[in-house]
């Protein structure tokens, strides 16, 4: 292509531009040229503006934290620094890593770890010691490995028990099933809070290889197996609305090939269950890893406790004397300076903790819509 040809089209876009939008005007008055269209515009502009004020209320939350985790000291002192800073302070995310670890500025060898507990008159086999360096030098992976561990394996139960609850729900009869079904909603209403104390005393009583089953992730796991657990009757009821839709003769169809109970539970009607089970995995992904009430009740030790908890850790140190502030910076290496324990390091472990569950969301999104507008909660 000649430079002549180019530029005789670089010429006519200029052209073309102006005449698609004289074109997109012109439809655009046509559309709207009666009094009718002109009103179903003020509607529409009306429903924009106020899905956008809802969409900003829902994120002015995550928006103000992600900046204030930002923001240095003399920020946030400043009248004039409201949402973008001066700099971005990028140190804040490390030093509440830090907080939420209890990390330590001086790291040891093994051997010198050794020595260290050896002086100390410390008598501990090498596995502890092990077990011990690793705790100290680590940090947070093992909070989040111990939220991830029960949050997985609470959501599989929860899948499991509650879509197969909901499928005997949905298709069959059996004696008192209204009440049951009574029983599974006023599950749902019930608090925690008022069924704590049994649960406790049950778990306390019952001896796993002679040890209660307290300081362990029993309490919060095995419960979601049995469709209840931390919002249990929900996902029941999400599955029970589903199934009801599903037509009769696909099962009958698949009897009449010899299929059973469960192979036609298992191969049939659970794969058509997909929107609703991608909206209780995403629920319970939420509800299990932002949970902190039964996990303080049932969890004592301080190695097998969960991330969203060690926040406390942060305001905690935030809002300690100047003196503990310095002493505990200087346990984390951090020299004087504009390293403080403020605000911004809060946002920055609240969003440290919060972003996996953001993460997943972001992903799950599209799937997750779809699966609210199928499986009834819409009212359909």
């Amino acid at each position: 292509m000649s430079a002549n040809t180019r530029s005789s089209q670089l010429k006519k876009l200029p052209d073309e531009l102006l005449s698609n939008l004289s074109l997109r005007f012109r439809l655009f008055k046509r559309k709207y040229s009666n009094p009718t269209s002109y009103k179903r515009l003020f509607v529409r502009i009306v429903m924009y503006l106020l899905v956008m004020g809802l969409a900003f209320v829902f994120a002015y939350p995550f928006l103000y934290m992600l900046v204030t985790s930002l923001m240095s000291n003399s920020d946030l002192n400043s009248s004039s620094v409201n949402w973008l800073p001066t700099e971005f302070k990028f140190e804040n995310f490390t030093l509440a890593s830090n907080l939420i670890n209890g990390k330590q500025a001086v790291k040891l060898t093994f051997r010198e770890f050794i020595d260290k507990s050896l002086a100390n008159g410390e008598e501990l086999s090498t596995f502890k010691l092990f077990t011990q360096w690793v705790n100290n030098n680590i940090g947070n992976k093992k909070y989040i490995v111990n939220s991830a561990f029960v949050t997985v394996f609470a959501t599989f139960g929860h899948v499991i028990a509650c879509s197969f609850i909901g499928y005997g729900f949905a298709r069959y009869r059996f004696p008192l099933k209204k009440v049951l079904f009574a029983l599974v909603i006023l599950a749902f209403i019930v608090p925690t809070q008022t069924i704590i104390i049994p649960s406790y005393l049950m778990y306390s009583n019952v001896k796993l290889n002679g040890a209660s089953l307290i300081n362990t992730y029993v309490p919060l796991i095995l419960p979601t197996f049995f469709g209840f657990g931390l919002r249990g009757a929900l996902y029941i009821f999400l599955f029970r609305q589903f199934y009801m839709t599903v037509p009769r003769s696909l099962e009958e169809a698949a009897r009449i090939d010899g299929c059973g109970f469960m192979k036609t539970y298992w191969k049939i009607v659970f794969p058509l269950a997909k929107a609703t089970l991608v909206v209780a995995i995403v629920l319970s992904i939420v509800w299990h890893w932002n949970d902190s009430y039964e996990p303080s009740i049932y969890v004592n030790s301080p190695s097998k406790q969960f991330l969203p908890p060690r926040i406390n850790a942060i305001i905690t140190a935030a809002n300690a004397l100047p003196e503990q502030q310095q002493e505990l910076m200087r346990q984390l290496g951090l020299e004087d300076g504009e390293d403080t324990l403020n605000d911004a390091v809060v946002m920055a472990g609240a969003t440290i903790i919060s972003a996996p569950v953001l993460i997943f969301f972001a992903f799950a999104q599209s799937q997750f819509m779809q699966g609210i507008e199928r499986s009834g909660i819409t009212g359909e």
